[in-house]
């Protein structure tokens, strides 16, 4: 009789929780490209690339404007690729750095903004120092929160001391980070490991972001293995879609994403 107890309340318990509970989650990736608007040639193929990757474009490069819209109307999601202060390098035109006082790094954020067109997010280009300042950080988010609640924000983690991440969450915007830099050495073969890198640790934890950049051979590996994505058994998707994955499944699961 006991046996039998069992096996009716494991039944009822089957048709009771969720089917999202019973069946594990296909891992998923999402790609950010980078540094977009200086070259038309590379920015094309970028927004030929397969499936949601996103487009991230520096502001008032020459050829950010005509690519955004190309990008916009290929579904792919537009992002402004904001330029912050490093420790050793100049962040370069429509940047913020540490020395504005609030209505300058405003204006800055926002004349950055309008220049790309159908900006959806944003993340930081550079910014190993002004992303560890959490007064500058917080005035960015109220900038983005300001402007459109439905803005997200991508911590590049250029530093392992950023703080911007946390701020954006403080700050209510919509918000995740990058796990995997996919050319931080350009060569093909350390670019291939990247990508492997990337689903190995979307496999392991669930979901995965990497941001790559408009090199020939981060689109060689790109154009090539995105094709292939089903029989790996991994699924890219959107940035926005990410982070309203990473909401759903809480905060328990968004910590291990954020190790």
């Amino acid at each position: 009789m006991r046996a039998i107890g069992l096996l009716l309340f494991l039944g009822v318990l089957a048709l009771t929780t969720p089917l999202a509970a019973q069946t594990p989650q296909q891992p998923v990736i999402s790609i950010i490209i980078d540094d977009l608007g200086d070259r038309l040639p590379e920015g094309r193929r970028v927004v030929a690339l397969p499936g949601p990757v996103a487009c991230a474009f520096l502001p008032f490069t020459p050829y950010a404007d005509r690519l955004a819209r190309a990008a916009h109307a290929a579904g792919k999601e537009v992002m402004l690729h904001l330029p912050m202060q490093a420790i050793d390098r100049d962040h370069g035109p429509g940047g913020v750095d540490m020395y504005m006082h609030r209505e300058a790094f405003a204006a800055a954020v926002a004349a950055s903004l309008e220049s790309v067109p159908h900006v959806v997010g944003v993340n930081n280009h550079m910014g190993s120092l002004l992303t560890r300042h959490p007064g500058h950080m917080t005035w960015l988010m109220e900038e983005l929160k300001a402007r459109d609640p439905q803005l997200f924000f991508v911590d590049s983690r250029t530093t392992a001391q950023t703080v911007a991440e946390q701020m954006a969450r403080e700050a209510g915007v919509p918000t995740l980070r990058r796990h995997v830099f996919l050319d931080h050495d350009p060569s093909p073969a350390a670019v291939e490991a990247a990508f492997e890198r990337l689903l190995a640790l979307a496999r392991r934890q669930g979901a995965a972001v990497g941001i790559g950049h408009p090199y020939r051979s981060t689109l060689e590996v790109l154009e090539r293995r995105l094709t292939n994505l089903e029989a790996e058994r991994v699924e890219l998707i959107s940035i926005r879609e990410m982070i309203a994955l990473i909401e759903e499944r809480g905060r328990t699961w968004q910590a291990s994403l954020s190790r």
